[in-house]
Protein backbone atom coordinates (compact mmCIF):
# COMPACT_ATOMS: atom_id res chain seq x y z
CA UNK A 1 0.00 0.00 0.00
CA UNK A 2 1.23 3.20 -0.80
CA UNK A 3 0.43 6.78 0.59
CA UNK A 4 0.44 10.04 -1.43
CA UNK A 5 0.12 13.68 0.51
CA UNK A 6 -2.03 15.64 -1.33
CA UNK A 7 -0.78 18.71 0.81
CA UNK A 8 -1.95 21.90 2.62
CA UNK A 9 -3.15 24.33 -0.96
CA UNK A 10 -5.17 22.81 -3.12
CA UNK A 11 -6.56 26.09 -5.43
CA UNK A 12 -7.12 25.95 -8.77
CA UNK A 13 -3.95 27.17 -9.72
CA UNK A 14 -2.51 23.73 -8.47
CA UNK A 15 -4.67 21.44 -10.11
CA UNK A 16 -2.70 20.94 -13.30
CA UNK A 17 0.21 19.71 -11.10
CA UNK A 18 -1.88 18.02 -9.37
CA UNK A 19 -3.41 16.29 -12.45
CA UNK A 20 0.35 15.51 -13.16
CA UNK A 21 1.16 14.29 -10.08
CA UNK A 22 -1.16 11.29 -9.85
CA UNK A 23 -1.42 10.44 -13.45
CA UNK A 24 1.62 7.81 -12.86
CA UNK A 25 -0.45 5.82 -10.86
CA UNK A 26 -3.36 5.52 -11.94
CA UNK A 27 -2.14 2.29 -13.27
CA UNK A 28 -0.39 1.28 -9.65
CA UNK A 29 -1.55 -1.99 -8.38
CA UNK A 30 -2.67 -2.32 -5.20
CA UNK A 31 -4.78 0.23 -2.77
CA UNK A 32 -3.21 3.70 -2.98
CA UNK A 33 -4.01 6.10 -0.24
CA UNK A 34 -4.81 10.03 -0.32
CA UNK A 35 -3.87 11.76 2.79
CA UNK A 36 -5.68 14.56 2.86
CA UNK A 37 -4.37 15.54 6.43
CA UNK A 38 -2.73 18.79 5.46
CA UNK A 39 -5.87 20.16 2.82
CA UNK A 40 -7.01 23.61 4.58
CA UNK A 41 -7.81 24.88 1.14
CA UNK A 42 -9.54 23.31 -1.82
CA UNK A 43 -10.94 24.43 -5.10
CA UNK A 44 -13.70 22.71 -7.25
CA UNK A 45 -11.34 22.13 -10.03
CA UNK A 46 -8.76 19.94 -7.81
CA UNK A 47 -11.62 17.88 -6.50
CA UNK A 48 -12.49 16.73 -10.34
CA UNK A 49 -9.00 15.80 -10.84
CA UNK A 50 -9.55 13.65 -7.40
CA UNK A 51 -12.82 12.32 -8.36
CA UNK A 52 -11.38 11.91 -12.04
CA UNK A 53 -8.35 9.93 -11.00
CA UNK A 54 -10.55 7.74 -8.14
CA UNK A 55 -12.84 7.09 -11.12
CA UNK A 56 -9.79 5.66 -13.47
CA UNK A 57 -8.32 3.72 -10.96
CA UNK A 58 -11.67 1.91 -10.38
CA UNK A 59 -12.41 1.36 -14.06
CA UNK A 60 -8.28 -0.48 -13.86
CA UNK A 61 -9.30 -2.67 -11.18
CA UNK A 62 -7.77 -0.35 -8.34
CA UNK A 63 -8.42 0.97 -4.89
CA UNK A 64 -7.79 4.03 -3.69
CA UNK A 65 -8.90 5.86 0.10
CA UNK A 66 -8.41 8.94 1.59
CA UNK A 67 -6.77 9.39 5.25
CA UNK A 68 -7.38 11.97 7.85
CA UNK A 69 -9.45 14.23 5.82
CA UNK A 70 -9.87 17.62 7.14
CA UNK A 71 -12.90 19.42 7.63
CA UNK A 72 -12.27 21.63 4.89
CA UNK A 73 -11.67 18.58 2.88
CA UNK A 74 -14.91 16.73 3.85
CA UNK A 75 -17.15 19.78 3.65
CA UNK A 76 -15.88 20.81 -0.04
CA UNK A 77 -16.72 16.67 -1.21
CA UNK A 78 -20.13 17.10 0.78
CA UNK A 79 -20.96 20.69 -0.45
CA UNK A 80 -20.09 18.92 -4.18
CA UNK A 81 -21.87 16.35 -3.80
CA UNK A 82 -18.66 13.54 -4.17
CA UNK A 83 -18.37 11.95 -1.21
CA UNK A 84 -19.82 8.83 -2.78
CA UNK A 85 -17.57 9.44 -6.05
CA UNK A 86 -14.93 9.91 -3.50
CA UNK A 87 -15.40 6.95 -1.23
CA UNK A 88 -15.54 8.73 1.64
CA UNK A 89 -18.41 7.97 4.79
CA UNK A 90 -21.33 10.25 4.34
CA UNK A 91 -21.70 12.35 7.62
CA UNK A 92 -24.95 12.32 9.16
CA UNK A 93 -25.46 15.75 9.42
CA UNK A 94 -25.36 16.48 5.83
CA UNK A 95 -27.54 19.65 6.74
CA UNK A 96 -24.66 21.07 8.08
CA UNK A 97 -23.54 24.39 6.64
CA UNK A 98 -20.38 25.86 5.93
CA UNK A 99 -19.89 29.39 6.59
CA UNK A 100 -17.39 31.26 3.29
CA UNK A 101 -15.97 27.23 2.21
CA UNK A 102 -13.51 29.09 -0.03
Amino acid sequence: MSTVALGGDLGIETSTELKTRLAPLVDQPGQLTLDASEVSRIHTAAMQVLCAFVHARHQAGHRTAFDACTATFRDAARLLGVTQALGLDAPHDNLKSVENPA
